[in-house]
This record gives C-alpha cells, sequence and structure tokens, in this order.
C-alpha cells in the first residue's frame, strides 16, 4: 500500500538558513522528508522550496498541518500551499472534434497514471460523445459562436459548479475562453500545437512546413487572459525531415501534443508545478 505524504509548496524572500529552518520545522513534528527541492531566484531575491514528506508517524493531524503552515509562512513573509499526495482532483476536459488528446487522457486516467477523475466533458461538437460515452462520463454538448458566447460560458461555469470541477484541461478545444470566464475560473491548463512562443495561433504545423524547420513541438501551459502566453509547464519536441509533408508535421505533432499534455497534467497533479513572475519553476 503506498502510503500518503504531505506536499508544501513555499515561496518567499530569498535569506540564509531558510532551508534549515523548512526541513527542521519537519523534523520537529517527526516527519519524514521523501523529496526537498529548492530553487532561488537571484533576480527577484525568491526562495522557492518543494518539501514532501509522510503523513504516517507526523505529529500533526490534516487540519493542524494547514495552520501551522500558515504561521510558519507569515514568519517567513511567504506564501504557501499545503496538498496530500492522495487527493485526487476532479478534472473537466473540454474538446472539440480532435480525439487524441481526449482518448489519451481518459485512458490514463483508466489505467490509473493520472491521479484524477473526469467526471465530465464538454465540448463544442457533439462528434466525441459515443466515445466518451465507452468511459462513462457525462458529455455536455454547448455549441459556442461569437454570437453565443457570453451563454455558452455561463452554461460551463454552471456546469463547472455543478460538477464541483476543481480543473479544467483544453484538450484541443480550439475556442478562447474570455477573460470574464477566466476570472471566474481561472485553473486551466491548455495544450498548443506548437512549441511557444513560436507559430501562435492557427495552423502552426503550416506555417513551419513552410519556414522549413527541422523541430516541430506541443506545449503545455497554464492558461492567462493572454491569448497563449501562459506559464508554460511542459514542452515536447519531433524531429522534421525535408521529406516529411504538412501532414507528417501534424501526424507527429499529435504525437508531441499527447505527451506533453500528460506530462505536465502529472506534474500538476504531484505539485511539482510553481507559478510565480509569469514563468514557472518545475521540480522534477
Amino acid at each position: 500500500m503506498i502510503s500518503t505524504t504531505v506536499i508544501l509548496q513555499l515561496i518567499c524572500p530569498d535569506r540564509p538558513g531558510l532551508v534549515s529552518e523548512l526541513s527542521g520545522w519537519v523534523a520537529s513534528n517527526r516527519g519524514n522528508i521523501r523529496h526537498a527541492d529548492h530553487h532561488t531566484d537571484s533576480d527577484a531575491g525568491l526562495f522557492l522550496s518543494r518539501i514532501e514528506w509522510d503523513l504516517d508517524e507526523f505529529g500533526l493531524e490534516r487540519e493542524a498541518i494547514f495552520q501551522e503552515i500558515q504561521e510558519l509562512a507569515d514568519r517567513l513573509d511567504g506564501k504557501a500551499q499545503v496538498n496530500f499526495s492522495d487527493e485526487r482532483p476532479r478534472v473537466a476536459i473540454f474538446v472539440s472534434k480532435q480525439s487524441h488528446c481526449l482518448l489519451d487522457l481518459l485512458w490514463r486516467v483508466q489505467s490509473k497514471e493520472l491521479p484524477m477523475d473526469v467526471p465530465l466533458i464538454i465540448a463544442n461538437h457533439a462528434e466525441l460523445e459515443p466515445l466518451c460515452l465507452e468511459f462513462g462520463v457525462a458529455y455536455k454538448f454547448i455549441p459556442m459562436s461569437v454570437d453565443n458566447k457570453p451563454a455558452a460560458e455561463k452554461n460551463i461555469l454552471e456546469l463547472l459548479s455543478e460538477y464541483q470541477i476543481d480543473l479544467a484541461v483544453l484538450a484541443k478545444f480550439m475556442q478562447v475562453l474570455s477573460s470574464d470566464f477566466l476570472e471566474k475560473f481561472p485553473n486551466i491548463i491548455n495544450i498548443h500545437h506548437s512549441s511557444l512562443p513560436a507559430f501562435k495561433g492557427a495552423q502552426p504545423y503550416h506555417r513551419a512546413w513552410e519556414r522549413g524547420v527541422k523541430l516541430i513541438g506541443a506545449t503545455a501551459h497554464y492558461v492567462t487572459k493572454d491569448l497563449d502566453d501562459g506559464p508554460i509547464i511542459e514542452q515536447t519536441i519531433a524531429h522534421v525531415s525535408h521529406r516529411d509533408e504538412v501532414e507528417d508535421l501534424i501526424r507527429k505533432g499529435r504525437d508531441t501534443e499527447r505527451i506533453a499534455l500528460a506530462r505536465a497534467l502529472r506534474l500538476h497533479l504531484r505539485r511539482q508545478v510553481m507559478v510565480y513572475r509569469g514563468r514557472t519553476a518545475v521540480f522534477q
């Protein structure tokens, strides 16, 4: 049986002795540290830390951990987040017509590779409903266009609330969510079909082929109000030959999209990603 761990993520002003203070606090409560990763951003004068330790035999109950960590963060003039490895976020997957990322994620959840539950699929096309029903996931078809976008987004927000969704994943959703939507539900990961910041927007593989690039890729990132400009979590690449046509780039690109999105979700779910200053620190 896999034991539960506590995961602390902390960002605070840098100063000497922080590693000792944090590890000492865990040890003082009889915590057995599994992983400890730290990073100092010298330009910003910030210290970032991720510490993971066993919950078994730890001297504090779950609720008490939150309180003491908050007090610790206040003393360090920082911000802290605590999670537990047995948590399973409820995730909604947004799709359009392409199925490759959706299928990959549903398979990884079913095979217990990704520790999350997927109770809801949001789609602006009806084509993928039979596929989702095979996995026993509710499929909500909500057409979205320029004319009905506010009403469609309102409907989606109501569904996210009804299904108690913690995180949304845009698995080739091919729609731009409004700033108003993102203010109400900011916890979203997107897969973009190129290595950002190159080839933003539509038809990146066509433009990459025209430029004769030798590498293509995919980028998984958090969604912000700025289109395709959110903090990057994971990027993957594939090599391109002079013999490849646009269709070959698209085929290879889909492989990179699946891998980048799955890796990003795993990193996010394991609390290995920390966002600060509009960028990420990813503790592998």
